[in-house]
């Protein structure tokens, strides 16, 4: 019986963890942990807060957009920003889509910006095809290896499984995150509170 060598068994190993990490379409759930750095899951939802004061920094995502421009999340300093995790190849990816523009063009003029994450969509034009079909108007960064989502630090209201969407403050911090597809009343739940922290 032949063995398989150690390269190709490693290769093999690491490439079965990023699909749990990365893959599903679906919530992996909360730790219990979560409550020790500074957010709570709502009970009964998919929905999590931190309070201001008690959030952690996002990291500084950039990339080449789905058009072919350079962007990073810090160039949305000053704004609230709504971070979409998304890919072409996703059921809810697609249910939810028209939710978020819907809440992206209701909150366009209260300084809200909303960015998305293409993930795991090896050709471009897959994503650009989704992007057209669901009337999607805000940018994605297209990251195909998800190295933008690895910079997310564990223990954090870091993306969990596809979709995500996760709601950064002005001051860049990560204030509220939605696991698995999300429907327009239950994103505008969490980015009403955070866009309304601008007016106080």
């Amino acid at each position: 019986m032949t063995r398989p060598r150690p390269r190709v068994a490693a290769a093999a190993a690491t490439v079965a963890a990023a699909a749990l990490v990365l893959t599903g379409c679906s919530s992996s759930g909360s730790s219990s942990s979560e409550g020790q750095v500074g957010f709570v899951t709502v009970k009964g939802t998919n929905l999590s807060k931190a309070e201001a004061g008690k959030r952690g920094d996002a990291p500084d995502i950039s990339g080449e957009t789905l058009e072919g421009n350079q962007v990073k999340l810090s160039d949305y300093r000053g704004k609230v920003v709504v971070l979409n995790v998304w890919g072409s190849w996703c059921g809810p990816c697609r249910a939810e889509a028209k939710n978020l523009q819907a809440v992206a063009d209701e909150y366009k003029d209260k300084n809200v910006q909303f960015l998305g994450i293409n993930t795991r969509d090896t050709d471009r034009t897959n994503a650009v095809r989704f992007e057209q079909e669901q009337g999607v108007g805000f940018p994605s960064i297209f990251d195909p290896a998800g190295t933008q989502l690895l910079k997310f630090p564990k223990g954090s209201l870091n993306p969990q499984s596809i979709p995500t969407t996760l709601i950064v403050d002005r001051d860049g911090k990560l204030a509220a995150r939605a696991v698995g597809g999300t429907t327009q009343e239950a994103l505008e739940s969490i980015v009403q509170p955070v866009v309304a922290e601008l007016q106080q």
